[in-house]
Parts: C-alpha cells; structure tokens; sequence
C-alpha cells in the first residue's frame, strides 16, 4: 500500500489523513522527502545556466516543500500526541534535517550563485516580496556559515547534529517527568479549600487511573494551578509545589542538568564558529532589539519602574497572610495567600467567574470578536480528519465566502502531549504560479476537561490565553503573499507576539465580553460588577509580575550571553542570575530549579528571545491605545491592522509596518499605564 505521507492528500484542501498515517509511515517518508530534497540541491548546484532569481531563489524556496509537509504532521505530533515510538522517530529523524539543512546552507556552490544575484539585486527589478527572499536567503547562507573554510564547516555540523538531538531529549524529559508524578489523596478533609469542580476533576483522574473513591493531582497546570491556589493544607501544597519544581533536577533518569549545560556550550560553540562573541550576539542580529545589550538595557528599565511596586505588593501580601494566621510565608504559599488577597481586595473570585466562561462559548467569543475585527467565519467541518478526538475542526472563509484558513482547536491535557499552549501550523500560506495554498493553522491548550457534571469552565486566565493562542492563529490565517517562508508568523520572534498579546485587551471590554460570558445554567449575560472586578483588578500583583518576567528574560540573556559558554553548576548559575531580580522574603527554595524545565528556552526557540514577550507587550499595549480612541470593532483601525500587521509577515521590516499601522513608534508608556506602574 502506497505510503500516505507521499501520495497527493485526497482530503478537504488537501489537510492532513491522519487516520491514515501510521508510526511506520514516516521514516520511509522522511528518507524519499530528504532524497528529493537532495536531487533538488544539486540541480541548483549543478545546473550550467546563468544564474537567476527564479532559478536559484525560487527554486531554494520549494526545494524541499515536501519534506516541510511531511515535517510540520510530525512535529506537531511529537508535541500534541506523542508516544514512545514518535520520540524515537524524532531521535532518528532530526539529525538527518539537521544534516539536510546544513546540506544546503554549507554548499559552496549554491552560495556563490545566490551571492552573484545578491549583488545585482539592484538591477534586477525585483518586487517588494522577491526582494525580501532574496535578502533573506542570502543572509541564511551568511549567518549560517557559507564562507566558513571546510574543516570549520565540519564542526558546525557536528555542532548542530548535537543541539537537535539534546534539544529534544531536554524536552522529552520534561514531558516524562511531568507525567511521572501523581498525588494522591485518600482523605476528604485534606482537600479543604478547593472548588468542587477541581475536587471532581481530580476524582475523575483517580478512577482513570482505577483508583476509585481517592483523588489524584498531577503537574499539568489545569491540576497543579488549582491545587496551589485554594488548597489549605499547607503540607500537601508543598508537596506538590516540591514535585513541580525538582522536575528534571532529581539525578534521576529525566533530569536535565547536563542537557543544560551541553546546550548552553554547544550553542556558544555555533555562535563562536559563526564569528559571534556569543549565542546572544547571533540570535540579535534577526530580531528587532538588534543586540543583546539593547534587551539587557530593555529589561533593567522595565525592572527598575517595577521593584518599587513588586516589594510593596510582597509586603501587603505576607501582611495580609501573618493578619489571618500565617507564620511565614513560603514560596509555596504565595498563590493561595495571593488568591485570598485578590478576593477580599476586589471581591473577586476565579471559581465565582467561571460558570460565564464555558468553553465552547469562549471560543464563539473569539469567532464573533474575528468575524466584527477581520470579516472571518467559522464553520464547523466534521469532514476533516484529525489526530484525536479532542480535537474541533473548522473552515474559516471570509463574508464574501473566500476560503481563508482550514483551523484545528484541541484544548485539552492527555499524556502524549506538553503543557502549556500553542499555535502551530500543519501548513504555510504560499502561491506557485496560478496556485494558492491557504494556511492549515491550529491552537493546542491545557485547559480543564469536562467532568461528568460539568462542561469545561475557563478561569479568566485561561480566557485570556485562548485569546493569546488565536491572535497567533489569525496572524496565520490571515497571511497573504508568494513564500512560505515570508508569509503568517514567519516574522522577526520579537514581533510574532503582538498579534497575540494585542488581543488579549479584548478580553476586558464589556462589548466583546457581552458576546460570550454568558452564565453556562442560567444563560445570565456577566453581571457589569464582575467586570469593573476584572478590571480592578486586572493589574493586581503586576509589578511582581512584571519582575517575574524580566527575571526569566535576563536568566535566558546570561546563559546565552556567556563568553565561554560554560555553566559549572545549574542551580547556583540560575540563583546568581536571578539574584538581582529577587525579593528577600521570597527567596529561592533549595531542591528546585527553573532552568531545567524552561522549555521555551532550552526546546521551544525562544533562547536569546524570552524578552520578547515584555517587548511584544510595549507593542500590543501601544497598538491598543489607537483601537480603544476609535472604537475597539472600528473597522478602519482593524483593517489597518490587518493590511499592515497580520498578512503581511515578514514581507517588510517590522518596525515599518507598525509605525504604518500606528503612525509612530511605540512608546513604552503606554505599557506602563496599563500595568498600573505609571500614573
């Protein structure tokens, strides 16, 4: 039987067969996608013609168009709904890519055909797109070491071989420890303070597991966050808080110390190679920041104008806790003392606001908030094959009925998957010839399942993350343009984050909120209390938050800032690293550690990047300045945001399309303000 990964997909818009696809398809199919990609390279290479755009940029950019097809199912797997055999299958997998790729970009030959069109660029009357492609693929050959000698060439290969191999073993570890641990409580009583709903969820994971009548916590956060929050046995939160923290750093078989450390020396020894100071230097010279000292400088500003605000909301909380019984305050207890804090401050109260944010209704919110922004539409398509059940389905097509986007939403933890959320894509937006391929874009969350009595009811956290991922998703969806490799999310990482964290404001406006917070029993619209509560309280603890975030950006900076790329010991580099942005009454617990379970940064591409989130967030928090002076569904503002923002990636400089957008270049201010640390 013919290998469905190599035959033409007979499916709605050519998606995915999953059910088709077997573990045993895809090496078969990696080895013939790898070959053609090959044969492909020497044709380029090899061809006696003049050298011209099409015939070596055009032809660079589809060379391996069915090895990204076959690469985007698998990856997304190995992230969404992995398994043993998958894990080992990316083990194998990922060095011939790596080898594949440094195939193409360490070739002599095909360099000096894409530098001689390079330095013609001026004469060759090129469009705005074929001039970024042709910019943007000479400077990959550049920064990847195309004019390096042979023998250093060899050594960036083994170089690159071994970070894509430790890169997935540090998350696979994480993913098996993370899934090693349960909790398991016997007694009702030890279960004070939770909400029926985690109480129920938890029972529902014991009986999974044939533990009937007991409850059962785990690290995934839809059972840790919970736990950690409402909890009064303090005992137990530590416990779990203990479990959390020491993943990947007990000595045992998933730990990730040494992956640490290698990844940190190997990446130090590319940056070296590339004739970087360091990893930092090299990541900087694609990003909007340009250098590691303009983050660092970004950061400290940002710390500075939020320690004063971060101590004093400390304080008020350790007060708060002694005042109603604490002794001390540990890490462990931040969260529940913060919570109680938070709902005698502004008597709100997360499990209060829940029944308003039923999931399916959440995410109707966010197609009506897409279709009055963008003209999108929604459509329900059981026809489309998937990867699990769990996962929803859907056409979106524009009011004048255009196809846009086929769009996968899959919300739930299960243990083949990570934590956290996402968006990804299965495929690219790009048109050859008469031909336009339309982007195939999912978002993958961990939220609450639904319980026997209960559908899935979001904390406002977790509304704001569904937001988040979809402002990702519309970035994808939305793409227009000739090249995969320029179109959709394909833009500089310190910009990726503006569509989705700019959509995130919409979720404290009483019009989008009206479309969708809609009590899941009663259908009772969210009372205009509970808002102005989400509002108030919207920047409770944000200095400390704030803080917290710079802290993770400059720990990411100093391991990739290291002269010499060497980390003796894990634990004390991290404690000396994020030392600066400490608080003394909330000290680092011995027996944990951060960086051995910071995916973004050691699996998820964010290294040399973690900043971006507070940089993005100056970006979203200025851009939403201009939509809440015009109306947030103004359709001259979306529009603008659309034409300049969300289709046109990474066609023209990022800078340029926001001050289009926006008139001017964002001011930090506006961030400020909104974060309550500017008056």
């Amino acid at each position: 039987m013919q290998n469905p990964l190599l035959a033409p997909f007979k499916t709605v818009d050519g998606t995915a067969p999953f059910s088709l696809i077997k573990e045993e398809h895809f090496i078969p199919a990696f080895d013939h996608a790898i070959s053609l990609a090959k044969e492909n390279i020497k044709k380029i290479e090899t061809s006696s013609e003049e050298p011209t755009f099409k015939s070596v940029i055009v032809d660079l950019e589809h060379c391996s168009d069915l090895l990204g097809q076959i690469s985007s199912i698998f990856f997304n797997l190995n992230s969404a709904e992995t398994n043993d055999e998958i894990q080992k299958i990316a083990q194998e997998v990922s060095p011939k890519l790596s080898g594949l790729r440094n195939d193409i970009l360490l070739n002599q030959g095909i360099f000096e055909k894409v530098k001689s069109i390079y330095n013609q660029k001026d004469t060759l009357g090129l469009d705005i797109e074929d001039a970024k492609l042709l910019e943007k693929t000479y400077s990959d050959f550049a920064l990847n070491g195309a004019e390096l000698n042979e023998e250093l060439k060899g050594q960036l290969r083994e170089v690159d071989l071994e970070l894509s191999k430790l890169s997935l073993t540090f998350g696979e570890n994480v993913l098996a420890a993370t899934n090693a641990y349960a909790m398991i409580v016997e007694k009702e009583e030890e279960l004070a303070g939770l909400p029926d709903a985690v109480k129920e969820a938890a029972a529902m994971s014991a009986k999974e597991k044939g533990m009937e009548g007991k409850w059962v916590f785990t690290l995934q956060y839809p059972s840790y966050i919970p736990f950690m929050t409402y909890a009064e046995n303090e005992a137990l939160r530590k416990e779990l808080f203990f479990a959390f923290g020491s993943r990947c750093f007990d000595g045992h078989d998933n730990d990730n110390q040494e992956i640490v450390k290698q990844l940190v020396s190997f990446r130090n020894k590319k940056a070296k190679l590339l004739g970087f100071d360091n990893y930092a230097d090299y990541i900087l010279e694609k990003r909007m920041a340009t250098s590691p000292n303009a983050v660092v400088e970004f950061l400290n500003d940002l710390q500075e104008k939020a320690r004063p605000a971060a101590e004093a909301e400390v304080e008020d909380v350790i007060a708060y806790a002694k005042a109603n019984g604490a002794t001390t305050v540990n890490r462990w207890d931040w969260a529940f003392w913060s919570e109680k804090l938070k709902k005698e401050k502004f008597a709100i109260d997360d499990e209060a606001l829940k029944p308003y944010f039923k999931l399916e209704n959440v995410l109707n919110g966010v197609f009506e908030v897409a279709n009055r922004l963008y003209d999108l539409n929604f459509t329900p398509r059981n026809d489309i094959d998937k990867y699990h059940e769990d996962v929803m389905t859907y056409e979106v097509t524009d009011n004048n009925g255009r196809h846009i986007s086929i769009f996968y939403a899959d919300f739930f933890p299960r243990v083949g998957k990570r934590g956290g959320a996402w968006m990804t894509s299965f495929r690219g937006q790009s048109i050859t010839g008469d031909t336009e391929k339309r982007p195939h874009v999912s978002i993958v969350c961990n939220f609450t399942k639904p319980t026997e009595t209960k559908p899935s009811l979001l904390t406002f956290n977790e509304v704001t993350t569904l937001f988040h991922e979809f402002g990702h998703a519309l970035h994808g969806m939305l793409a227009e343009g000739k090249y995969e490799s320029l179109t959709g999310t394909s833009v500089y990482w310190d910009f990726v984050e503006l569509p989705s964290q700019v959509l995130e404001n919409w979720c404290y406006e009483r019009e989008t909120l009206d479309l969708f917070a809609k009590h899941y029993e009663t259908g009772e619209a969210i009372p205009q209390e509970f808002i102005d509560k989400i509002k108030a309280s919207s920047t409770f603890l944000e200095g400390y938050q704030t803080l917290r975030q710079v802290s993770f950006g400059l720990l990411d900076m100093k391991y990739h800032q290291l002269a010499d790329g060497k980390v003796e010991d894990v634990s004390t580099f991290e404690k000396e690293a994020m030392k600066p942005t400490s608080i003394d009454q909330l000290g680092k617990v011995e027996g944990t550690n951060m960086s051995v379970a910071f995916s973004h940064i050691f699996q998820g591409g964010y290294a040399a990047g973690y900043y971006s989130y507070k940089w993005a967030e100056v970006l979203d928090a200025d851009a939403f300045e201009l939509f809440k002076q015009k109306g947030i569904f103004d359709k001259e503002t979306a529009n603008s945001f659309k034409e300049n923002v969300l289709s046109r990636g990474g066609i023209e400089d990022p800078m340029e399309l926001y001050k289009r957008f926006r008139g001017q270049e964002p001011k930090v201010d506006a961030l400020l303000r909104r974060a309550g640390l500017l008056k």
